[in-house]
């Protein structure tokens, strides 16, 4: 009989005593009206860089971090400057940092998961989040700009990508990007 008080008393402590001791020290989640959210004026933001994408010499940029029989399944991790000009040399404004990844049996379609991180001018320390498929052979290819930080909270948009340069032989290539965002 006194282990089925003890029982009881245990249950009803855990069941009224804690709750109400967690509910008074903090609040898990709050809604937001969606005006307190949202911004009031919105911003379309349009940007042009060059991504650097260097996969052979003694410091590459992009190395491949699965690398299958067939390609297949190729993963490669990312860490490419983004310039202003076409030249290696040219400013740097900021760098591609993610993976890209052979995700088609059929055609040369990559996986790009990438967040294009700003070092340099008003963008510095602001980011936006690109993912998408990546039709490689396509003169333009079209992918989503699903989020960003800092500047570009909030941002959506699409990124437009077209090869200007491409070497076969070490695989290098340099890309024009042509990114627009609503921030």
């Amino acid at each position: 009989m006194a282990s089925f008080l003890t029982s009881i008393m245990v249950s009803l402590y855990l069941a009224l005593i804690i709750p109400a001791t967690v509910s008074a020290s903090g609040t898990f989640s709050k809604h937001f009206a969606k005006t307190e959210l949202t911004p009031t004026v919105r911003k379309i933001t349009r940007l042009h860089f060059y991504f650097h994408d260097i996969v052979s010499g003694k410091n590459p940029t992009a190395i491949k971090i699965i690398a299958p029989k067939n390609s297949f399944g190729m993963t490669a991790m990312i860490d490419d400057p983004l310039t202003i000009a076409t030249k290696p040399g040219s400013t740097v404004v900021g760098r591609a940092q993610g993976l890209y990844a052979l995700a088609s049996q059929h055609d040369s379609a990559l996986l790009i998961v990438m967040n294009i991180a700003f070092t340099y001018g008003k963008y510095n320390g602001s980011e936006l989040s690109v993912m998408g498929r990546n039709r490689v052979l396509d003169a333009v290819r079209e992918m989503p700009v699903i989020g960003g930080s800092g500047v570009f909270r909030f941002a959506r948009g699409y990124a437009l990508a077209n090869t200007v340069r491409y070497n076969p032989k070490t695989g290098d290539a340099v890309v024009q990007y042509n990114v627009t965002v609503i921030h």
